[in-house]
């Protein structure tokens, strides 16, 4: 199926939905074919450009083997904004007026461009599924900002659109191309600090249902396509602030649109807690909820070889096995052996791996740069090393703690059907509700 970028925006909900239940897709010979696009380079579209995709638009214009042609964004001031960088960097480098970066306010239209191959997407969580399976569907490789999604269910619709197009997805979840955490999960996966009994992710607390007041919506902003999925609701600056803002708005914090720092930040630390674990294709079998119903720590999971996890305040993760411990956190690295203090600063990463990984017969996916690694696998075909099954599992064991304080009670899990069992939870639970017509089958 071919996706026009002319196509109504009715037409291109039915034919997205109906690429779900094709055939996968063979890769055009556009893109991989020996004599293709001038200088081969990868072209790559936008998708939502605040603070966090604005960093990534700068990262990916230094890469010579890739070529942004587009840019997308409901509030007009930010994808003007988007435009001018691209252009004013092309104008730049090549000493000549640059002026071809395309606008759009409709996702949709900028995927329907058969000359991009890759969509990089960092819109409010809400958006994350919807617009990623629509990529796939329209075959185009994704780099998606984390947390993967808003539910368990559309965690599974987002792999198995990605299986399906046989595209490469990164999930932004970019603490694992930090060498910290990969030397802590190593330490971990090969026994040195002994069996593991208790892991402690300190991120904070969860999602809270959005009691925002109306305000005036100002000119050039398409509040509706901003909320698109998300129950409807009047427009509030915290939420979606107006022109180019350098903070990280407040939307995650609520229900509607985010999970809390549970997903957010629990996105990178749960993250590292299941690939210490080497739980990448797998999750807990056991949510127990905190005490009280105003609680915002305090949830534990367990998986089935014992391990607990525990959801506490702060920020970094905590591996405790019977033989040592390891505190892992951005630009920290602290290790024990027994009682005796091996490490106590990033800085040591190398000398502890020589030391105690010279031999290690478990060696994880090693990544210096979550961009350069994605853009590698595009051109491989390989997975790259938060693909998104790796995105999914993790978002699901963080929405399964935000389960855990919304409803209060114990949860018995089966990572395997990824259904609740032993007569716990509620199969609705599993998703999300989501405005017509931005359903997620």
């Amino acid at each position: 199926m071919k996706i026009s970028k002319n196509l109504t925006r009715r037409t291109f909900l039915k034919t997205t939905a109906a690429a779900a239940t094709a055939a996968p897709f063979i890769l055009p010979s556009r893109i991989w074919a020996a004599e293709t696009k001038p200088n081969d380079r990868l072209t790559l579209g936008f998708v939502g450009m605040g603070t966090q995709n604005r960093g990534l638009l700068g990262g990916f214009l230094t890469f010579k083997e890739t070529q942004v042609l587009a840019v997308c964004d409901v509030d007009t001031t930010r994808r003007e904004s988007a435009k001018g960088t691209v252009n004013k960097f092309y104008t730049d480098r090549n000493q000549t007026d640059y002026k071809g970066c395309a606008t759009y306010g409709d996702f949709r239209e900028l995927i329907g461009r058969k000359d991009i191959d890759a969509v990089v997407i960092a819109t409010p969580d809400h958006w994350h599924a919807f617009i990623s399976i629509a990529a796939a569907n329209a075959s185009k490789d994704i780099y998606c900002e984390k947390p993967l999604c808003q539910s368990i269910h559309e965690a599974r619709a987002m792999v198995n659109a990605v299986r399906k197009n046989k595209r490469v997805f990164q999930t932004g979840s970019m603490q694992r191309s930090s060498r910290e955490f990969r030397t802590a999960c190593e330490l971990v996966r090969n026994g040195v600090i002994g069996k593991i009994k208790t892991v402690e992710v300190m991120v904070g607390g969860p999602g809270v249902p959005c009691n925002l007041p109306i305000e005036t919506v100002e000119p050039g902003l398409d509040w509706n396509m901003w909320l698109g999925p998300a129950p409807q609701r009047g427009y509030h600056s915290e939420l979606s602030p107006r022109g180019v803002h350098k903070h990280f708005p407040n939307w995650r914090n609520y229900r509607e649109y985010g999970g809390g720092m549970v997903t957010d930040w629990g996105a990178h630390h749960f993250d590292i807690a299941q690939w210490g674990m080497g739980m990448d294709e797998s999750g807990p079998v056991e949510v127990l909820p905190a005490a009280g119903p105003k609680a915002t720590h305090g949830v534990r999971y367990t998986y089935a070889n014992g391990t607990e996890v525990i959801h506490k305040d702060g920020n970094g993760i905590w591996f405790y096995g019977a033989d040592g411990k390891i505190y892992v956190n951005r630009g920290k690295f602290e290790f024990w052996k027994g009682s005796e203090k091996k490490a106590g600063t990033a800085q040591e990463c190398d000398a502890v791996a020589k030391e105690f990984l010279g031999d290690a017969k478990v060696r994880l996916y090693k990544s210096s740069d979550h961009r350069s690694d994605w853009l590698a696998c595009i051109r491989s075909r390989e997975k790259p090393i938060c693909d998104v099954e790796v995105g999914a599992r993790t978002v699901t064991a963080c929405h399964l703690v935000n389960l855990a304080y919304y409803h209060g009670q114990k949860l018995k899990w089966d990572p395997k059907t990824e259904q609740f069992t032993g007569g716990t939870g509620n199969k609705a639970w599993l998703n999300v509700p989501h405005r017509d017509p931005w359903n997620v089958a």
